[in-house]
């Protein structure tokens, strides 16, 4: 082949990255340059809450993506790989030939406290499964039943391989895995669980199958599409953000603050909720406040959050020392369940009590991200920026101040097209 047609052949090559979430699916097809080049969504009812429980059923997931799949728009583009994100933490039980046993049960699902005390007893202080939401106190609660235990993610990518039993390292971290020694310790085997349930476990972004022939033909694929280990959703958002060097960090604005930073080393801290996904021989280390954009609109409309930004400017600052909570506790940088808010005194202005709102958030932001070299992660180095208060100027003037790193602008807020940098990482492809 002509070098020119070789290369007009690879402009045409796209990765398939498939974000599960609560709520829907994402579909994105990202090129070589890690352009998204065509992307569908589709909804998905919510989890069924029920005496504690958050239950969805499997089928709806794998309907979903089917439904993402045939919305895609792929005129004119060669897919080569496939790699899927999911809820991190969201498990569920299959047999052998991969049918569900029950409902998934969600990320967010308290386990009995029985399975979670079976789990504090030997688990060391540093895991990841220590937590009433323990996917591995969860699978406990299962009984004895001959199953095999999967990850949201390694079910829907069973489905494209038929081939049952294989997680990540990031899907595998909160049911126990160590990512350190890369290997499920021996300690879980002293909760109960028969560990021959647990899945093979492999580096995120590792080639571990193609799909099956029939769904090949039944989607239009080539013959050779290749499946890829993907990682959590939390994970694959970074990836999207386009931050790939230790020291670089990610900010989610949402209802809460969520940190995320790259790092040479891993950190974990379990009692204030920071640990470490192995990215390759990185590590993305993480924390998350209860401040942020929920106590915003505690006291202001989104329309008054909106009227009284405008008027804000960083400088100079208020002098006012907020610490904002919509009610006593904090988990990090502070873990104390007990810390008051502190919203006074107020001023009467109101756009001089929202400024020192995002002063406060701000000094919290900079606070976790030094807690986490405290615990001696990478320096932050630069800041990405996703959520509702990304576009949010004061608020970004008053971060850069307290953060003194420069903004970078994220390469897309889509974990589907972070999840594809994984798919193509698996054939070959450095991005």
């Amino acid at each position: 082949m002509r070098t020119i047609d070789k290369i007009e052949a690879m402009s045409r090559e796209v990765v398939l990255g498939i974000d599960v979430g609560t709520s829907g699916v994402r579909v994105a097809a990202v090129d070589r340059a890690l352009q998204a080049r065509a992307m569908a969504a589709v909804p998905m009812p919510p989890p069924a809450q029920a005496d504690g429980r958050s239950r969805q059923a499997p089928a709806t997931w794998w309907a979903a993506t089917r439904e993402a799949l045939a919305r895609l728009d792929l005129s004119g583009l060669v897919v080569r790989a496939i790699a899927v994100d999911g809820t991190s933490g969201t498990i569920l039980p299959v047999a052998a030939d991969g049918t569900p046993l029950d409902d998934a049960s969600m990320y967010d699902e308290r386990a009995p406290g029985a399975a979670v005390e079976a789990v504090a007893a030997v688990a060391p202080d540093d895991t990841a499964a220590r937590s009433s939401a323990s996917p591995l106190a969860r699978a406990l609660a299962w009984g004895d039943r001959q199953a095999r235990l999967l990850h949201q993610a390694d079910w829907i990518a069973a489905q494209f391989t038929g081939r049952l039993g294989l997680t990540d390292e990031n899907n595998a971290l909160k049911t126990g895995y160590d990512p350190v020694r890369r290997a499920w310790p021996d300690w879980i085997a002293g909760t109960g669980l028969d560990m021959t349930r647990l899945p093979a476990v492999v580096p995120a972004g590792t080639a571990v199958g193609h799909v099956r022939a029939d769904l090949a033909t039944q989607l239009d694929f080539p013959d050779d599409v290749v499946i890829v280990t993907g990682t959590t959703d939390g994970c694959a958002a970074f990836l999207a953000s386009g931050a790939s060097v230790a020291g670089d960090g990610v900010t989610s604005l949402g209802t809460t603050l969520t940190l995320k930073l790259l790092s040479d080393r891993p950190v974990v801290d379990a009692s204030r909720g920071v640990y470490s996904h192995r990215l390759g021989d990185r590590w993305l280390a993480g924390g998350a406040s209860n401040s942020g954009g929920a106590v915003l609109l505690a006291h202001f409309t989104r329309e008054r959050l909106v009227e009284l930004s405008a008027l804000l400017a960083p400088d100079p600052p208020t002098g006012l020392d907020y610490y904002p909570l919509c009610r006593p506790g904090e988990r990090f940088p502070i873990n104390d369940a007990s810390l008051p808010p502190r919203l006074s005194p107020r001023p009467s202005d109101d756009a001089t009590f929202l400024k020192a709102m995002l002063e406060g958030m701000a000094a919290i932001e900079a606070r976790g991200y030094e807690a986490l070299a405290s615990l001696g992660s990478t320096p932050l180095r630069t800041m990405r920026t996703v959520g509702g208060g990304a576009g949010n100027a004061a608020w970004t003037g008053i971060r850069t101040r307290h953060l003194g790193v420069p903004m970078v602008a994220v390469d897309s807020e889509h974990a589907a097209v972070g999840v594809a940098r994984l798919a193509w990482q698996g054939i070959g492809h450095a991005c």
